[in-house]
């Protein structure tokens, strides 16, 4: 059995950083830092991931921080505008690991309510033999019962995956659980990684 190449969405293959909204609407990087760390960002983020209703997160933040409203709403209603685009060369990594016969799975933290609308904006998501979000599961990584959850959707063994992500605390869990994980920084080593575990020719191929 061909083991399975499992893809973490955000930093690896798609783009994303809320900051790509609010460069739009804040002068400075330390004017969001101040405004994430007053909204406590991190924390209702990691909330929406875990499964939290978006338009309830809404509602709950605009009367907490009324001082803060349109700034609060541009997050809800324009959120889409934190996605920079796809990460081409590794999407084209996933399509190579594809086409070469080796099922090819998502496992990201991001949320079920808005994941329909990313991926019609991003339809190579669909290439994807399966995935599983976090607000699918009700729990995000780092914790082990997504990988858990993720092995029994798609019936194989930690040991027959490989898994990718961008975060080292997220690679850490994996391999806990007996996953091979490849810490992501950019696609050539991305790249080298898959060719030393015999998946993957070492070079990009011709674009002729």
């Amino acid at each position: 059995m061909k083991k399975a190449i499992v893809f973490d969405f955000g930093g690896v293959l798609i783009d994303w950083s809320v900051y790509h909204l609010y460069r739009k609407l804040l002068p400075s990087d330390e004017a969001i830092r101040e405004f994430l760390e007053e909204i406590k960002f991190s924390e209702f983020n990691k909330r929406l991931d875990a499964g939290y209703s978006f338009s309830k997160m809404k509602v709950e933040l605009l009367e907490k921080y009324p001082r803060q409203h349109e700034l609060v709403r541009a997050f809800f209603d324009r959120w889409m505008e934190c996605t920079g685009g796809t990460i081409e060369p590794t999407a084209e990594i996933m399509r190579e690991v594809k086409a070469a016969g080796y099922p090819v799975y998502g496992l990201s933290n991001w949320s079920h309510e808005t994941f329909p609308r990313l991926r019609h904006r991003y339809p190579f998501l669909n290439e994807l033999d399966d995935y599983l979000l976090s607000g699918m599961a009700g729990v995000a990584k780092p914790d082990e019962e997504i990988f858990r959850i993720f092995l029994q959707r798609v019936n194989r063994r930690a040991e027959d995956c490989v898994f990718i992500d961008d975060a080292k605390v997220n690679i850490d869990a994996a391999n806990r659980l007996g996953f091979t994980g490849i810490l992501f920084s950019s696609a050539p080593q991305l790249r080298a990684d898959l060719h030393a575990l015999g998946i993957l020719n070492g070079k990009s191929p011709d674009p002729r």
